[in-house]
């Protein structure tokens, strides 16, 4: 369903949490431009614009990319897209980045998905990858024939370091510290909207039914 009018929608949601997944579907069902922060930086500084270049810099040196320089390229990417509806995802992350964002934009709403983390950990820590082939499994949902064996070769699978009990902990840890001043402004704002479940299908339909009253 296209919009009848321009959505400029924010997604948040944990590592692990189907925000890709969700993501796509909005843009598909609403006619969203889906705007990832990763994509948005790696671009700008395939571009070698100034902001971009120092970025670049930054991260060639192991260093995180300064706020202002992360809002800059947000911002600037967002303003080419000014008469479209878009979904943004993986920004702002800090107070100063969302009260930059709201200054120059008028956001429609603020999609936080409420998975629990301790459905979240499931998820991860059994997940198992043949990484030449890029399959995945999962121990418990989509096991492989052999446990530790990919079906298709026998080889090996791996568990990515990322998926492994203490950086799933780690990752969502962090998450927490970085999202609750965010969505704590969004809240006094009256634009956050929490949809709470353990399936995406599910957080979907309610998700949509939100969005379907924007538009």
């Amino acid at each position: 369903m296209a919009s009848k009018k321009i959505i400029k929608a924010i997604i948040i949601g944990p590592p692990g949490s189907g925000k890709g997944t969700i993501s796509s579907w909005i843009a598909r069902d609403f006619a969203m431009l889906h705007l990832s922060s990763g994509d948005i930086l790696r671009s700008q500084m395939g571009h070698g614009s100034g902001a971009g270049a120092t970025a670049r810099l930054a991260i060639s040196r192991g260093e995180l990319v300064p706020d202002d320089v992360i809002t800059k390229l947000i911002l600037e990417e967002l303003h080419q897209t000014r008469d479209m509806s878009f979904l943004l995802d993986g920004f702002p992350r800090t107070v100063a980045q969302t009260t930059a964002l709201t200054s120059a934009h008028d956001i429609s709403t603020v999609l936080h998905l409420g998975v629990p983390f301790e459905v979240i950990r499931e998820r991860i820590e059994n997940r198992w990858v043949h990484l030449p082939s890029g399959r995945v499994y999962h121990t418990i949902f989509n096991p492989p024939r052999l446990t530790g064996f990919d079906d298709e070769t026998g080889e090996p699978l791996i568990q990515r370091e990322d998926d492994k009990p203490h950086s799933v902990c780690a990752r969502l840890e962090t998450y927490e510290a970085q999202t609750e001043l965010v969505l704590e402004y969004f809240r006094q704002q009256g634009l956050l909207h929490t949809f709470v479940g353990t399936e995406s299908k599910v957080i979907y339909k309610d998700l949509k039914a939100h969005l379907e009253t924007l538009v």
